[in-house]
């Protein structure tokens, strides 16, 4: 079982900024700027690979309900997800990170 599996079981907690019956967003724990939270379907898929289209397109539409909570759809945002050992994944449970809330710099 992830971790994430378990947060989304409520063995462990997280700061909740959105949630509905599939998806789930909390703050990062470990943040990397300002405002940094994960977005996950609460219903186990490794990575962006595995993922069915539908699901990514409800997935999406969740993400833009997260930034509207979060009040920086207009200063901007970015969104990433880690796809296996070479793109930096660290948990086998799709996720994006939205960070946000300062000037990002580029990469």
């Amino acid at each position: 079982m992830t971790v994430f599996e378990k947060i989304v079981a409520g063995e462990i907690p997280c700061k909740k900024v959105l949630e509905n019956e599939k998806f789930l967003a909390f703050y990062d724990i470990a943040p990397k700027a300002t405002i940094h939270v994960l977005a996950i379907p609460k219903k186990c898929v490794k990575d962006f690979q595995e993922a069915d289209p539908k699901l990514l397109g409800e997935l999406s539409g969740f993400i833009q309900e997260v930034v509207r909570v979060l009040g920086i759809e207009q200063s901007g945002y970015r969104i990433i997800s880690n796809i296996g050992t070479h793109g930096g994944q660290e948990v086998p449970h799709l996720h994006f990170h939205i960070l946000g809330g300062q000037k990002l710099g580029s990469f």
